[in-house]
């Protein structure tokens, strides 16, 4: 009579990618998930116990409908940092920050930990780096004109260490710089898809536990992606990017994910010899007051959280030397531009089909909202005509399949903005709550592309 045993969980052997992290049964030549090729190489994924129940074990629940209080939060010193995050950070919250090399991840980090460290005396700011020392990061504090006395620097890249410190000081604040440096005590290279996921798991334990909020400096890809496998983003409480403008004097703030706040604001700074500056009104920021009158440029006033950017809008249509013509967008949705010269070749009847159009947004903050819509139009039609539009006009609204103007968010906002930062006329979608007049702004309503562009073109 055989009896049946029990068989204990075997290890797995199985395949990871080092560049993904993507695993597969058996070796193959050519990742599936990233494409490179003879990046695979032999693990074993050891079976892990299923939990059981326990008994005698009390549960505690929590009714999140009797929480009152609101999440805490801590202010950086700086307000854009605090706007972009949703009003400061949160405790315990992990964050990732990611940038090109040299755009100034470091200088902002640096800035952000003085002031938090002169702010609170009693509570220290530790700053981690594993790839600067002491002497280094003191000289860039110097650049700075930063002396404080209550941050705290640690130049190391193993994790243990970097979690000892942690537990000891219990700082109100960490910085590592950068993700890619920490190692574990495994051995195996820092930087590689399973130290970085293995690395940020235990920080976010780390800052949960302590209640300590942790930002974290990641590298970035040629494509403009933080380094290392996607369930990085998935863990931590917040993702931001910093970016340089087109003229490489500003710098931008942005989240693509965001827990605690909203994901859609912006931050503006400025990068002098001194460290990064801070623009509190950054409404005409990008727009050049002292630009030429010349075909095919356009005022837009885009909506970025709760701020308003103006920018402009440049087209260049020539005629086009290829069997098809060529259409090329800088800072917007190629897509929706040539959704926007369909309508225009349709109902207006430019001769656009044998012309190649290429549109710019200038500063080089990207535009995303259909609001932007009727300002492209315009550009687009300015170009094609060969006519200047009025150098104090602005145009905003978002345009449908029949050339009608579509109502958007925030009108008076924008029109606010135009007006405060000397603009005289904006061609607007109808809605009520646009006003005719607003200072020496006067708002014109229109109701189809086509109204649009006898108002911009009155001759």
């Amino acid at each position: 009579m055989r009896c049946k045993l029990n068989k204990m969980a075997q290890p797995k052997k199985v395949f990871r990618c080092k560049k993904c992290d993507a695993q597969y049964p058996r070796w193959e030549g050519r990742c599936r998930e990233c494409g490179a090729w003879d990046n695979l190489e032999e693990s074993i994924n050891v079976a892990k116990k299923q939990p059981t129940n326990a008994k005698g074990v009390v549960v505690s629940f929590q009714s999140l409908g009797s929480t009152t209080n609101s999440t805490p939060r801590l202010q950086t010193g700086s307000q854009e940092l605090d706007r972009v995050l949703g009003g400061g950070i949160v405790t315990g919250a992990l964050l990732l920050l990611g940038g090109n090399p040299g755009i100034g991840k470091s200088t902002l980090l640096l800035q952000v930990a003085s002031l938090m460290a002169n702010s609170n005396k009693t509570r220290p700011v530790l700053y981690v780096s594993g790839e600067e020392s002491g002497e280094q990061v003191r000289l860039r504090l110097d650049r700075l004109r930063a002396n404080p006395d209550n941050l705290q620097f640690l130049g190391e890249s193993m994790l243990p260490t970097i979690m000892q410190a942690v537990n000891e000081q219990r700082p109100q604040l960490v910085i590592i710089d950068s993700l890619q440096t920490i190692r574990s005590e495994t051995g195996a290279a820092a930087g590689r898809p399973g130290e970085l996921r293995d690395a940020m798991e235990a920080l976010m334990e780390l800052a949960k536990t302590t209640a300590t909020p942790i930002i974290i400096v990641g590298h970035v890809t040629k494509r403009g992606d933080v380094a290392g496998p996607k369930v990085l983003e998935h863990l931590v409480d917040a993702v931001l990017y910093f970016e340089a403008s087109e003229d490489s004097q500003h710098r931008l703030l942005y989240t693509t994910k965001n827990r605690f706040g909203g994901s859609n604001e912006v931050g503006v700074w400025k990068m002098e010899e001194s460290g990064l500056t801070e623009i509190a009104n950054p409404a005409g920021v990008f727009l050049n007051t002292h630009r030429p009158t010349a075909p095919g440029a356009t005022v837009l006033p885009v909506l970025k959280g709760s701020r308003v950017f103006l920018v402009e809008v440049q087209a260049l249509v020539t005629k086009t030397r290829f069997a098809h013509p060529q259409r090329r967008s800088t800072g917007f949705d190629l897509n929706r531009l040539q959704l926007l010269i369909a309508v225009l070749s349709k109902h207006l009847h430019l001769p656009l089909a044998y012309h190649d159009v290429h549109l710019n947004i200038v500063g080089g903050l990207k535009v995303t909202e259909p609001a932007a819509d009727v300002a492209v139009a315009l550009a687009i039609a300015s170009a094609a005509k060969n006519v200047a539009l009025p150098k104090d006009l602005a145009a905003c609204g978002e345009v449908g399949l029949h050339a009608e103007v579509r109502a958007i968010p925030e009108l008076m906002r924008r029109v606010e903005t135009a007006a405060r930062v000397g603009l005289r006329q904006l061609i607007a979608p109808e809605q009520s709550t646009a006003e005719q007049q607003k200072n020496s702004l006067t708002v014109y309503k229109a109701a189809t592309l086509a109204s649009a562009i006898e108002i911009a073109f009155p001759h």
